[in-house]
């Protein structure tokens, strides 16, 4: 037996033995706190500490432990993917960037569910092109001053901390080389969140504003400007690590689709076959990507074919749904419904979908602009 499988079993066993059902609250509050439960029972037993370096509060191993405590515990519906999505993708930056000493600190609080952080990279006027963002921070003394306003901040009302993109350069300096990144306690004076409650009826998605935020220099992740290349080296994780929990996910609930298919007596046709192979698919190219990365290998612009692929396999899951239910969508106050609608923002989230498609055709396939 390897390694992973050893684990594997290990984990489900402990997890057979101890109880971390949800709740009846399935609000997003209630699934933050849930998250938190979990999280702090797999820290207690050591789960949650493997696959992570010792300097920054884990146990060592392959970074594939990791992927398979999060597809057990996700799969197993103790805790839902996009509260869990946030480990994955924050972490490895507070480690990369911060300094040996914050990261110690720090990641043991993500990683035992004390702590929820969000990150403030989108602007309303700075989503896709990212290097245009105005949120500036303004040096004053001995401290950083910022203001500015980022949208799109999932969790960031139930958050701690914030990993936070700003600009520092002057107007000579270009877009990329200006962009310095900060690690931001969100209970700073001059800090506003506002929820924004989307046609899915989950207020997941925040703005947030900064009204002169002080902010200490040991604060900073990296030195002055390297704030473009944590986020290009962020934004592979997004597209990528965390999926494999999403990917248990989806299963989940294509498995509960062929139930409740079954349930009205409808056969199970090629509509659910199409999903099956989506997710297969997607299943195996995250498989690939999990492997890279245990491997050693830097994660790139390779990573927008994964999102590609979750973003069109979640998408024919739900409307499967939605066309083998009759009304489930349309009518019904069910889970379907409120994932349906969230399923459409699959190719915007992350980087939009046409986005990902000419990042894949311009740097792995070298098409060039036109």
């Amino acid at each position: 037996m390897t390694e992973t499988a050893e684990f594997r079993a290990n984990l489900s066993a402990w997890l057979d033995e101890h109880d971390l059902t949800p709740g009846p609250d399935h609000s997003l509050e209630g699934h933050i706190r849930q998250f938190a439960r979990v999280q702090k029972a797999l820290y207690d037993a050591g789960w949650s500490r493997y696959g992570w370096p010792e300097h920054a509060g884990g146990l060592g191993g392959p970074a594939m432990l990791r992927a398979v405590v999060g597809e057990e515990v996700v799969g197993r519906r103790l805790a839902e993917p996009g509260p869990y999505s946030m480990l994955e993708v924050l972490a490895p930056t507070m480690i990369d960037y911060a300094s040996p000493e914050l990261a110690a600190k720090m990641v043991p609080k993500l990683l035992s569910g004390e702590e929820q952080w969000c990150q403030g990279f989108s602007e309303p006027g700075s989503g896709s092109d990212l290097a245009s963002l105005t949120t500036r921070a303004v040096q004053r003394g001995d401290k950083w001053i910022i203001n500015g306003q980022k949208v799109w901040t999932s969790f960031a009302q139930f958050s701690h901390r914030c990993i936070l993109l700003t600009r520092t350069g002057d107007a000579d300096t270009p877009n990329h080389q200006g962009i310095t990144a900060f690690f931001v306690d969100m209970d700073s004076p001059g800090i506003t969140v506002r929820p924004l409650r989307t046609m899915h009826d989950v207020d997941e998605f925040c703005e947030v504003y900064f009204d002169d935020v002080e902010v200490d220099p040991s604060r900073m992740l990296g030195k002055p400007g390297d704030g473009w290349q944590l986020a290009m080296d962020l934004l592979p994780y997004e597209r990528s690590t965390c999926f494999w929990q999403r990917i248990a996910y989806l299963y989940s609930r294509f498995d509960a689709l062929i139930h409740d298919v079954k349930n009205q007596g409808q056969p199970v046709d090629s509509d659910l076959g199409e999903v099956f192979l989506a997710l297969h698919t997607l299943r195996c190219r995250s498989r690939a990507t999990q492997h890279r990365l245990a491997e050693g290998h830097k994660l790139g612009p390779d990573t927008s074919i994964d999102k590609v692929l979750l973003a069109g396999a979640e998408q024919r899951l739900y409307d499967a749904a939605r066309d083998l239910l009759p009304g489930v969508v349309e009518l019904d106050e069910t889970p379907w419904r409120t994932e349906y609608l969230y399923s459409r923002a699959a190719t915007i989230y992350g980087g939009t979908a046409e986005v990902q498609r000419n990042i894949i055709a311009r740097r792995l396939l070298d098409l060039g602009k036109e």
